[in-house]
């Protein structure tokens, strides 16, 4: 019997929407994780606070897309008192020793995630599984993170049937890209 795998989605939930529940669905799905977390953040240290629904309305909306599905809303970087993901994802593995965790981020992010703070840091913390998102695949594999990151790929399936995740690695998933976005949506 392995550890609980669980995924987790970090972001603004500025809403979230159908398309942030079902590439949590497929991730659950195609790296057989028991749940995903959705980590929704105080606040985004890359975007502008303007137009940022307050933290108590994107936790609901996160809490209504997550009903009747294997999937957690948390705002935990509040209790934390953590502001980058690097520092909520080391809290998160120091308080859930016993849990195995996974990363997971869209191509958007992979496509900018050498801005983000201590990015070597979060890979080495736990593995990282990149959905694709339409438009941002050619970025993603541009960009700088990817040029550290391409050495430590792992493909789905050795990755799903290792008896233990170690990081750095990192897992591409392709699926049918959803199109939908919170700011389409904030934008509607």
């Amino acid at each position: 019997m392995h550890n609980r795998r669980i995924g987790l989605l970090g972001g603004s939930f500025n809403p979230a929407h159908g398309g942030h529940r079902r590439i949590s669905m497929f991730a659950l799905e195609s790296l057989r994780l028991d749940e995903v977390w959705w980590l929704v953040s105080p606040g985004n240290p890359l975007k502008p606070a303007e137009g940022m629904a307050p933290l108590v309305a994107r936790f609901a909306s996160a809490v209504r897309q997550a009903k009747r599905a294997p999937i957690k809303a948390s705002a935990i970087e509040r209790e934390l008192g953590t502001r980058f993901t690097v520092d909520t994802l080391r809290a998160i593995h120091q308080r859930f020793p016993k849990k195995e965790f996974v990363w997971l981020m869209g191509s958007d992010n992979l496509a900018q995630f050498h801005r983000w703070k201590d990015w070597r840091g979060i890979a080495r913390t736990m593995p990282i599984a990149v959905i694709a998102r339409p438009g941002y695949d050619a970025a993603a594999i541009a960009s700088p993170a990817m040029a550290w990151l391409r050495r430590f790929r792992v493909p789905r399936a050795g990755f799903v049937n290792r008896a233990n995740w170690s990081a750095p690695a990192l897992v591409t998933l392709r699926f049918d890209p959803d199109p939908r976005s919170a700011t389409a949506i904030r934008r509607a």
